[in-house]
Parts: C-alpha cells; sequence; structure tokens
C-alpha cells in the first residue's frame, strides 16, 4: 500500500499503527523497519502487557519526500518457531546478498529472546531461523556495521524488557531491583559472528558515564539508560543513544571506539505523546534524520503509535542539537 507523500512530524502511514522505528538505507531508498501496534482489550501495565504486537511490515520511501510504501507483512509471529509472543522493536542489517532482521520476542516459557529472519529483498517477507540467537537475552537489538565491517548489537530494555532479571547471568523472575543509589543498568554489547547468526562471545554491559567519569546512578531518571540502544558514527566518533523510559527522554553519549565507555552528554528529543519513546537516526543525502513515534494517531492511546520523522542538527563541535516538537 503507497501512502501519500508526507512531511516532517507527520505520521508516515495511518492505515495501521507502527512504532519503534530502525531506518536504514539500502538500495537506496530508505527503508523503516518498526514494530506494529494492534488494538485489544488486555491490561496495561509496567510489564508491557498491552504492546502485544504479532507481525512486522516493511515501510519505505525513494527519498524523504517521496510517499511512504508499505510492503506488507514481513514477518508473523506463527511462523517464528521458539517465539510465543509479542514482537517487539526491530532492526536490520544487510551482508554478502542477504538481509537480515532482528527481532525480540518471549519464547515458550516467557522469556524474552532475540531472534534471525532473513530474505533476499529488504523489504522482505523474511523467514525466520529455527532457535534464536544462542545467549540472547531482553528487547531491542540495535546492529551497528562499523567501518571495518564489524557487526555490534547492542541490546536491552527494563521492567517489560526483563533486562534487570539478568543481573547474574541468568535469567531470575523475582530479581530484586536495583536502588536509587547503585550504578544504573547497562545496555549490553556482542560482536556478531561473520554471518550474523550468533555471537563472538557473550554478551557484556556497556559503560555510560558522566563528565567526571562517574557512572551513571539508577535513581537518574533524566540520563540513566532504560531502553531502545542505537548507534550511529558521525565524523569518526560512535553515538549511543536511547531512551530514560520514565522520564520520557531520547538522549545521548558519545565515545571515540563502539565498545566504549561512553560520555552522557544530552538530550536528543523532549517527550512525546504517549509512554513510550523509540528511535533510529540514519543519513540521507547529505542530511541526517531523527526517526521516531508517538501516540498521536490513536489520539493518546499508548500502545497505537505512529512513526514519524524529523531532520537532525549537529554543531560544530558534534553535539546534536535538541529537538523539541
Amino acid at each position: 500500500m503507497i501512502e501519500k507523500a508526507v512531511g516532517p512530524n507527520e505520521p508516515l502511514v495511518t492505515h495501521l499503527f507502527t512504532a519503534d522505528p530502525s531506518a536504514h538505507v539500502f538500495e537506496g531508498r530508505i527503508y523503516i523497519y518498526p514494530s506494529h501496534d494492534i488494538d485489544h482489550d488486555g491490561p496495561t501495565n509496567d510489564n508491557g502487557d498491552q504492546y502485544v504486537m504479532e507481525d512486522y511490515h516493511v515501510l519505505s520511501m525513494e527519498n524523504i519526500t517521496s510517499p511512504c510504501v508499505d510492503h506488507g507483512a514481513a514477518l508473523h509471529i506463527k511462523d517464528v518457531p521458539w517465539a510465543s509472543q509479542q514482537m517487539w522493536a526491530p532492526d536490520a542489517a544487510y551482508r554478502d546478498g542477504t538481509y537480515y532482521l532482528f527481532f525480540p520476542a518471549r519464547d515458550k516459557e516467557g522469556i524474552f529472546r532475540i531472534g534471525v529472519a532473513t530474505s533476499s529483498s529488504p523489504a522482505g517477507p523474511f523467514q525466520a531461523k529455527e532457535s534464536y540467537i544462542p545467549g540472547s537475552f531482553s528487547i531491542d537489538p540495535a546492529v551497528f556495521v562499523d567501518d571495518d565491517d564489524r557487526v555490534y548489537m547492542y541490546f536491552g530494555g527494563l521492567w517489560g524488557g526483563q533486562l534487570e532479571k539478568w543481573q547474574t547471568g541468568a535469567f531470575q523472575p523475582d530479581a530484586i531491583e536495583k536502588g536509587p543509589e547503585e550504578p544504573a543498568y547497562k545496555p549490553r554489547l556482542a560482536e556478531l559472528s561473520d554471518d550474523l547468526l550468533t555471537f563472538k562471545a557473550a554478551p557484556h554491559e556497556i559503560d555510560i558515564i558522566d563528565e567526571d567519569g562517574k557512572p551513571l546512578l539508577a535513581g537518574d531518571e533524566e540520563r540513566r539508560y532504560f531502553e531502545g540502544p542505537w548507534m550511529h558514527k558521525y565524523n569518526g566518533r560512535y553515538y549511543l543513544s536511547y531512551s530514560t523510559g520514565s522520564t520520557h527522554k531520547i538522549v545521548y553519549a558519545m565515545s571515540d571506539n563502539p565498545c566504549g565507555p561512553f560520555v552522557f552528554q544530552g538530550m536528543i528529543l523532549s517527550p512525546v505523546l504517549g509512554w513510550t519513546t523509540h528511535h533510529s537516526i540514519v543519513e540521507f543525502g547529505g542530511k541526517w534524520y531523527l526517526f521516531y513515534h508517538d501516540a498521536s494517531l490513536s489520539g493518546g492511546v499508548d500502545h497505537l503509535r505512529s512513526v514519524k520523522f524529523t531532520e537532525l542538527h549537529y554543531d560544530e563541535d558534534g553535539r546534536i542539537q535538541p529537538i523539541s516538537l
């Protein structure tokens, strides 16, 4: 389905609800890999039971001012052998003629894992592998291909995303959350194998520190990591951006190394309508763009969101100029 051309800060599509956009440039087009919100009468809670997404659609645009194309259902949970429910925020990558869709979902025991599906086309359809990535857990995979062709996955999300339940390296359903004066939970990082189907080594934590080199604290809700990591590179530096969750901001930290440590810098996007906020950053045609979602299309229903974009700007020192919508 082809939607009319849209401008900045307007829903890319209006015939379905979309969220968590991961934007990439493949084959000269902008491809967006969002989650697909559906309406229901179930509960709303901190565990994220309101987000019952069960398939993925791939969107694309020829350029930033062209109509958006919905390429249709690219992968459904019924076609993922290991998964039971909740196909949340995905990402995509390309290598050696194959497109890879990385996605979280709960396994048959209710534990979030990260799976992989492949296709010969960036629009799909995608075919899921028989099992999830060994050693994977939690949500929000973001896959970054560096200039040396090494491929890294950043991931993790609190509360419904279960990251706090993995403090010991094993899943603890009744894990006690950290106190506000303890170091904050950290996103996870793993380098992917050459075929992008496994981790080269077990995932490890990424340090996010303040300008004095001290770790951010769990109670520092204006700055600490909550979910939705994204990695991009600008003028040779690495930018780790993410959602603060409870304070509803997109913020970022910078490093000279894709593995960190990352020094906190500030806000990218102020809170939008709805509880969640999730984004990606992509360069196209010599300009940079922030893709994000809000709940405006549904009139503020938090589990019925819509993907949008706006232009992103840097100052002369490479700092991202904050966006307030």
